[in-house]
């Protein structure tokens, strides 16, 4: 998901509160959780995942904040991301539900109606409300787990591609808007053993140690957000690097045929 707009829109602390250009206040309607179609969903993943996958690893989900905002900051290497999240720390693992923040395509006919349904909403890419903006802010203040590819696609050659600062400038205007909210953002890291997953593919999840937005406020919203995205970046390159040791390894201790 990626997020283009203006560092006043974006970044400015009474973005959750105050209308602008003669819009309303974001309903909590904007998109809600299902009470019988989002326990199923996880149900049915929990169980599915692991048959059509090969092997699922999975590390630091220690890391995972009980309660509080955060933003899960994953790299985005196939649409199987979105269901893999939420098995690695949704509700079966930390008893919490996931939102994610998607492209208005991906809310469009069927599917659109089973993702607002699981606690999916909108955003135009090239264009962001500020009611999508507003929504996403309060759902960080209601203590949410907020998902936001930094990345803005998916990307197959397995490198980390530069990130976009929206996610660093939401994170930001979240934490201004309510002092001491406590807004975190936590990185991940998916890779599949092939670059389009298949039956059998293996899977390894990373997350990260979580980053404290408010550590980044100092005042200077473009050096603010720059260095809450250098930081992140760092922190996913970090996480793949691991992945690539861990690799490594396992292919050195396989057995010669």
């Amino acid at each position: 998901m990626e997020l283009h707009s203006s560092e006043d829109q974006i970044y400015h602390p009474t973005l959750a509160h105050s209308p602008a250009n003669g819009e309303t206040a974001i309903s909590t309607s904007t998109s809600w959780l299902s009470p019988w179609l989002t326990p199923l969903a996880y149900f049915l993943g929990h169980h599915f995942l692991p048959l059509f996958f090969g092997q699922i690893r999975i590390t630091g989900q220690e890391n995972i904040p009980a309660k509080g905002p955060v933003i899960l900051a994953p790299t985005h290497r196939a649409r199987w991301d979105s269901l893999l999240l939420p098995y690695a720390t949704g509700r079966c693992v930390t008893g919490r539900d996931l939102r994610f923040m998607v492209t208005i395509s991906e809310c469009q006919g069927l599917q659109g109606w089973f993702v607002r349904r699981l606690g999916g909403f909108p955003v135009d890419p090239q264009r962001p409300s500020i009611t999508t903006l507003r929504h996403a802010v309060e759902l960080l203040q209601r203590g949410e787990m907020l998902v936001i590819y930094p990345e803005g696609n998916i990307f197959r050659d397995g490198e980390l591609h530069p990130l976009k600062s929206g996610i660093a400038r939401l994170a930001l205007t979240a934490e201004s808007s309510h002092p001491d909210l406590g807004v975190k953002i936590l990185p991940v890291s998916i890779n599949y053993s092939h670059p389009y997953p298949e039956w059998g593919t293996d899977v390894s999840i990373h997350i990260g140690s979580a980053i404290k937005v408010a550590d980044y406020i100092n005042g200077s919203v473009k050096q603010d957000a720059k260095r809450l995205t250098v930081d992140l970046a760092n922190a996913l390159k970090e996480l793949s690097h691991h992945e690539s040791i861990i690799t490594a390894h396992t292919f050195a201790e396989m057995p010669n045929l």
